[in-house]
């Protein structure tokens, strides 16, 4: 029985030796294509500047605490994700794919910030949108303005928070009446594409 397991192991061996002489060139294996973006078109820059607009607005609701606001301003970024013209994007599968990921869980997170009884669940909220905003941004590489990804350590019980800003507009959404600053502004975003 042994010898007849060794003769067995000895052909599996020999028969996988064998398959080394039949991998292709390292030039004839295709390789994992990046992904392909060009220049967005002028109707998905106006739909993602709607976006913005919106983000800016729900921002603005956090920074003077009002709930009506807050869930108005949440129920028009709802909208303006849905609405993305995602199909407008000069850009590979792959990447608009990804790119509805985050316009979808943008969408998904304000309906749950809706929800929220408590202003700090929402805050908590608005910073998973915004996180996932950042991603989309430089996913779908939005480069109509120059935008600040500001950060805040304070934020949370000094846990830390991010949020998307114009250079002009920094005042801290999570903590708007502390009378100490707490914005630091950790990437600018101005991506540059491709124009062809």
């Amino acid at each position: 029985m042994k010898s007849l397991f060794a003769l067995f192991l000895m052909v599996v061996l020999w028969s996988c030796n064998g398959q080394n002489d039949k991998i292709a060139p390292e030039s004839s294996v295709p390789k994992q294509m990046a992904l392909v973006k060009l220049a967005n078109s002028p109707a998905f820059n106006k739909s993602f500047k709607v976006l913005l607009n919106a983000y800016w607005g729900l921002k603005e609701s956090f920074i003077v605490e009002k709930d009506s606001a807050i869930a108005q301003s949440a129920r028009t970024m709802i909208l303006a994700a849905d609405s993305l013209k995602l199909n407008e994007l000069k850009a590979d599968s792959n990447l608009i794919f990804t790119a509805r990921t985050y316009s979808e869980g943008i969408s998904s997170e304000l309906i749950g910030l809706i929800g929220e009884k408590e202003i700090l669940s929402k805050r908590r909220s608005f910073q998973m949108v915004s996180d996932q905003l950042y991603d989309l941004i430089r996913t779908v590489q939005y480069n109509q303005e120059l935008l600040y990804h500001a950060y805040c350590n304070n934020a949370f019980d000094d846990q830390g928070a991010y949020w998307i800003c114009l250079p002009n507009e920094t005042q801290n959404p999570y903590l708007p009446k502390s009378t100490k600053t707490c914005c630091e502004i950790k990437d600018t975003i101005q991506l540059r594409t491709e124009h062809k």
